[in-house]
């Protein structure tokens, strides 16, 4: 096969077209490079007098994407593309032009990846709105790399090529784009090139994110890597002269480098083993690459017979290929002074297609097509194309992507032994779906390897999933809407859900839009007009549409409460992102004063987002009460009720008393303890009592960060089995009394 060896190039390093030309010649002798030479003389006068951010004169910039191309072996066309890739958009140049200078496969590529550009943004707007463009601009690009991915791959190729230079160059764009772009390139491209198996592009990718996202966490580890980097190099020097001398005594020829884990890798590591930096040991690694598949396991042999080999980390993904094709053994060892290395050992070309993916499918032969290896591995987005046109809305397609694409998957069969791919997390509601719409809106129930289970069960990987069906059934269920049971997890089959709903009577979905509106504010003790609620909902015209939608699963109940709890304070609720701490009292403003001595009443406890009201007191500074508290109801004297708001939002803890109504079983508490530990909240107190009938009442009170954390407690308390009604406690009059 043509060589491998990758000619990488830094950001900030000149690269020729003399470059690029003995990148392209090296991998492939004896190329015709007539095109891409023309394609850069082209290019090179169109970008004439034009200047990057970084101040250099712009055909820099295909010319390293290019040379991205030309490292991942890709075949003329795409190279000549790259070249040629900004002159649609930047310059007078025209499609028939190219076309007529370079072919129609070229044009159409150029095309593709033109129209995954900016959509334009006119007009005056406020920040709000720009917010929301930009929100549509980036759904819609998404949306159109993936239509366009489903007829070229090649296009989102020459895209992430694009994406990875204009990473490598970040740093010359302001600070809120250059948040803006990590984090779109984290959540969509660095997962497209891991879907598509590039990860040489995808590992760089996130380090370069998670630079921009999160540069004080970078820097610590960059730092911690470079202290530690004399040792544990020498440590791998030593380590890799006694491999080669072993390998080479056995006959095995091989080549052996020396690899240290990507940043946001070993943040990754960090993070899932809840370690410091300090006891992570394998953040370096060896590979080892041999000329035949024979030579591996031979190598193999030798590794295992010099050190002591750590069981659980030993995987052959030559015998079990992964999806995307890729091959490779690893495993891993107790080296010196006894740390972890980590060792992956594969052929030359196997090593290419861990390296580059989808893209090494490619190979020079003048009108050669994709091969059947790249068409199955893109099935999976024709198979996202199958509904396509059902999701008009361009954001509602991205969390499809998101959620259906680029997660971690998972492989589940059916009784017949058909292989269905789901995303980590799926249900046998999912799986239904997957199977066909009308089997989704029949399921009844399912059974994993032969055993019933609740449809909410998230499955794993080799399960035998069946589903039980009625023609019976009129349709889905509305329960199966509500993220916080977790029936469904995939965008595809939430949204037939909901298509299934739009399509029923709109009296029908309004009376039960209003039933759940009504449920979720009775719920959660908060007073509020249908009027008042639309005026913060402007996609709809009137307030029957809100319930409309709310009825069919368009809008959720928790969505409109925290829209609400946002309107009265600018602070989006519910962003605890560890456990709970207790601060004595929050900030608050009195008549747009702070610093005034207040204390929150016992009597209603209010929580963060809840209207307010101040009562002022005789000696003891100003009460906050709700602003519906039996007790404020009751003053006489107006001229004591003040003007009270939540101040700047800080990580305060509100305690708020809850009420369970259920059927006494075993377990129950233990279930309703694990869910409040789940969502990361200190119970403070829980008083059960058990009626004659044998239901049970259950008192709790809770620290939570404000109304939207509370909503989402009480939604997921609510799918306990055998609860049947939750909700917030305002009769509680807890430690006090009175106003005072």
């Amino acid at each position: 096969m043509p060589s491998t060896t990758a000619h990488t190039f830094s950001a900030d390093e000149q690269v020729t077209l003399a470059d690029l030309l003995a990148v392209v010649a090296d991998i492939s002798p004896g190329i015709d490079t007539t095109a891409i030479e023309r394609a850069y003389a082209f290019a090179e006068e169109r970008h004439l007098g034009l200047m990057r951010k970084s101040g250099e004169p712009y055909i820099i910039h295909p010319l390293h994407v290019a040379m991205i191309l030309a490292n991942m072996q890709m075949d003329p066309e795409s190279i000549t593309a790259a070249l040629l890739h900004d002159v649609l958009e930047d310059t007078d140049a025209t499609h028939d032009e190219i076309e007529e200078q370079f072919g129609t496969r070229v044009a159409n590529l150029v095309e593709g990846v033109t129209k995954l550009s900016r959509i334009p943004v006119t007009g005056d707007q406020t920040a709000e709105e720009k917010a929301h463009r930009e929100s549509e601009r980036q759904a819609e690009s998404t949306r159109k790399m993936f239509l366009a991915m489903a007829d070229d791959v090649r296009v989102v190729l020459i895209k992430l090529a694009d994406r990875l230079h204009n990473m490598r160059t970040l740093q010359f764009v302001s600070r809120e784009s250059q948040r803006r772009i990590a984090q779109q390139t984290m959540d969509i491209y660095a997962p497209l090139a891991n879907r598509l198996g590039i990860w040489q592009i995808k590992s760089e990718l996130e380090d370069l994110s998670f630079r921009y996202l999160d540069p004080q966490t970078y820097h610590s580890i960059q730092r911690s890597l470079d202290e530690r980097g004399g040792d544990r190099e020498r440590a791998i020097a030593l380590f890799m002269e006694e491999l080669q001398q072993a390998l080479t005594s056995e006959g095995v020829s091989a080549e052996i480098s020396g690899r240290t884990k990507h940043i946001y890798s070993i943040w990754r590591k960090m993070q899932r083993k809840e370690v410091r930096f300090d006891e992570i040991y394998d953040v370096m690694g060896v590979r080892i690459i041999v000329e035949e598949h024979r030579d591996c396991y031979a190598a193999l042999g030798v590794v295992h017979q010099l050190w002591r080999p750590v069981p659980s980390e030993f995987d052959d993904y030559i015998a079990n290929p992964k999806e995307s094709q890729y091959k490779s053994i690893h495993t891993a060892v107790l080296g010196v002074e006894g740390h972890p290395i980590e060792i992956q050992i594969r052929t030359r070309e196997m090593h290419f297609v861990a390296e580059y993916g989808i893209a090494a499918h490619w190979r020079y032969k003048e009108g050669r097509r994709v091969d059947q290896q790249v068409e199955a591995k893109v099935q999976w987005l024709r198979q996202l194309m199958d509904w396509r046109d059902e999701v008009v809305d361009a954001q509602e397609f991205m969390e499809s992507v998101r959620t259906d694409v680029l997660q971690e998957l998972i492989y589940v069969l059916t009784p017949r032994g058909d292989i269905i791919e789901l995303p980590k997390g799926a249900t046998p509601l999912d799986f239904a779906y997957r199977i066909h719409t009308e089997v989704g809106h029949q399921c009844v129930g399912a059974k994993v390897n032969d055993e019933l289970v609740p449809l909410n069960t998230p499955l794993a990987n080799g399960q035998v999933v069946r589903v039980m069906t009625s023609k019976n059934k009129l349709g889905p269920s509305r329960d199966w809407l509500l993220s916080g049971n977790g029936y469904i997890t995939t965008a595809s089959a939430r949204e037939k859900v909901r298509q299934w709903f739009r399509r029923q009577a709109r009296d029908e979905n309004i009376a039960q839009g209003r039933e759940m509106l009504e449920r979720e504010l009775r719920r959660l003790g908060i007073d509020a007009k249908l009027d008042d609620i639309a005026k913060h909902f402007a996609q709809f015209q009137r307030p029957d549409d809100l319930l409309a939608a709310l009825g069919y699963g368009g809008i959720s109940p928790q969505h409109i409460v925290n829209k609400l709890v946002e309107t009265r304070e600018p602070e989006v609720l519910g962003r605890t992102s560890g456990p709970p701490r207790e601060v004595p009292e929050p900030k608050l403003q009195v008549m747009g004063v702070g610093d005034l001595y207040t204390r929150l009443a016992t009597c209603c406890r209010p929580v963060f987002g809840d209207e307010i009201v101040g009562y002022v007191t005789r000696g003891r500074g100003i009460t906050v009460h709700r602003s519906d508290c039996h007790n404020i109801k009751r003053v006489d004297d107006d001229a004591r009720l003040v003007s009270v708001s939540w101040g700047e939002r800080a990580t305060q803890m509100f305690p708020v008393d809850v009420r369970l109504d259920a059927w006494d079983r075993v377990g129950l508490v233990r279930d309703i303890t694990t869910v409040i530990a789940d969502e990361r909240i200190n119970m403070i107190n829980l008083q059960t009592l058990v009626n004659l009938d044998r239901t049970v009442l259950v008192k709790l009170t809770l620290e939570v960060s404000g109304v939207g954390q509370l909503a989402r407690v009480l939604s997921r308390l609510e799918s306990v089995r055998e609860i049947y009604e939750v909700r917030r406690d305002t009769s509680v009059s807890g430690t006090g009394s009175g106003i005072g």
